[in-house]
């Protein structure tokens, strides 16, 4: 994907690189594939709030401690993407260094191409500073949630602004601001330490003082929020079902590792629902073929093993009494789904014109999902740009079967939402 995957990458992974230097793309996605333009219909409310998993201009205050130079043909239209990330980041008092090729579109200009490359050999020489005294981290998921000594391992609210400002103040101090995060963890592997050995440093967490560990490598603490209030969390990962970085959702994030669509073996409780999923997941089968070029792997839900459930996210297609995967699972979901009714929330459904969608933890290994009847979210509706390739369902979605699937959607969303961060319905 080129500049858009640079403008990616490097504001989500920040802490990782030497330098970046993308070319063109896009840096966000309604802007640049004009979803707002007069006449078209707005994307619905949870479509919106995913913008924020992939767009680059939410995550741009991590470039801070990322060099990165942006370079632009002078005519190419995607010039645009660097134009608005400049205007982003001086919104944050951060300037974005940039190389334009003279009367250039969408190519680079070969003199300013070697400016570029100078720069960039520049900066391997410098290497990269694995301890910066600042780090600021920004992200509205756990999907991303470290760079450099800093690691976010809980929110207070997904898909909300959540930020660590770290700063060693000296060599004895460490001051911590927060926003919008439950726990964080602070980690230095260098060698040697920046903190001084003989005393464990102060640590200023949002204006609460605490006694840092001995100062040995590795230097390790972590804090989690509870009733308003700081503490030092022995156990970074906490009991109980959880949303925790890998594990957080959406339904597209089952896909980023190992996955093996389950099918059904037995009869379904009522055709319709039979039909739409058995549908469902031959399209699922056919577009993650043309689109990632791969090919899923498929087990009947009676050959799934423990192998499987230890290493793999399972996408159980079908219903409750079709795939006994679903229906082991279904006491631990938050849904109640039998032949007459489909209960979520508020909601009780004709089970035979209702079928759910969604993303949980896998009962059966919280590390791991399960998904109920979806692949990607996006489909071949989508093909036309891959700044369209976003996720078009959130958490869970009711499907109105009546309403026939189509290259946008896999029936009509009846609701959809997110579960809070306990993996409950809010």
């Amino acid at each position: 994907m080129g500049g858009a995957s640079v403008w990616h990458i490097a504001t989500h992974h920040a802490g990782k690189w030497v330098a970046a230097t993308p070319g063109a793309g896009f840096a966000e996605t309604a802007i640049y594939a004009g979803v707002f333009k007069e006449g078209k219909a707005p994307p619905p409310w949870w479509e919106q709030l995913l913008y924020r998993w992939y767009d680059a201009t939410a995550y741009a205050p991590n470039l801070a401690n990322c060099p990165l130079m942006a370079y632009s043909g002078e005519i190419d239209p995607q010039k645009a993407s660097a134009d608005l990330m400049e205007k982003t980041l001086a919104a944050e008092s951060m300037k974005l260094d940039r190389l334009i090729g003279p009367q250039t579109g969408h190519k680079y200009e070969p003199a300013t191409k070697k400016e570029l490359e100078a720069w960039l050999a520049a900066r391997f020489a410098e290497g990269r500073k694995w301890v910066p005294a600042k780090v600021q981290l920004v992200t509205y998921t756990l999907r991303y949630n470290t760079s450099d000594w800093v690691t976010i391992d809980a929110l207070q609210k997904h898909w909300e602004e959540a930020e660590v400002n770290a700063e060693i103040i000296d060599e004895g101090t460490v001051k911590v601001q927060t926003k919008n995060v439950a726990a964080f963890t602070l980690r230095i592997d260098a060698d040697p330490l920046p903190l001084d050995k003989t005393h464990p440093p102060r640590i200023i967490v949002d204006g609460m003082e605490f006694v840092g560990p001995e100062v040995k490598r590795p230097w390790k603490v972590s804090y989690r929020k509870a009733n308003g209030k700081w503490g030092v969390d022995n156990e970074p990962t906490s009991k109980g079902t959880h949303k925790e970085p890998g594990v957080q959702g959406p339904i597209d994030d089952a896909f980023l590792d190992r996955f093996i669509f389950v099918r059904p073996t037995g009869d379904a409780m009522n055709p319709s629902v039979g039909d739409w999923s058995k549908a469902e997941l031959e399209r699922a089968i056919r577009e993650w073929r043309r689109v990632f070029r791969g090919e899923p792997i498929v087990k009947d839900d009676k050959a799934v093993n423990r192998e499987d459930i230890a290493d793999a996210n399972l996408i159980l297609w079908g219903d409750p009494a079709s795939n006994s995967l679903i229906g082991k699972a279904l006491s631990a979901l938050p849904i109640k789904w039998s032949k007459q009714s489909l209960e979520f929330g508020s909601a009780k459904l004709d089970s035979a014109h209702y079928a759910p969608i969604l993303i949980h933890p896998n009962p059966l290994n919280p590390k791991r999902y399960v998904v109920l009847n979806s692949s990607c979210t996006f489909r071949m509706g989508s093909r036309t740009s891959n700044s369209l390739q976003t996720p078009k369902l959130p958490d869970w979605a009711l499907v109105d079967l009546r309403t026939p699937p189509d290259d946008q959607s896999p029936g009509l969303i009846y609701d959809a939402g997110f579960f809070d961060e306990m993996w409950r319905f809010r």
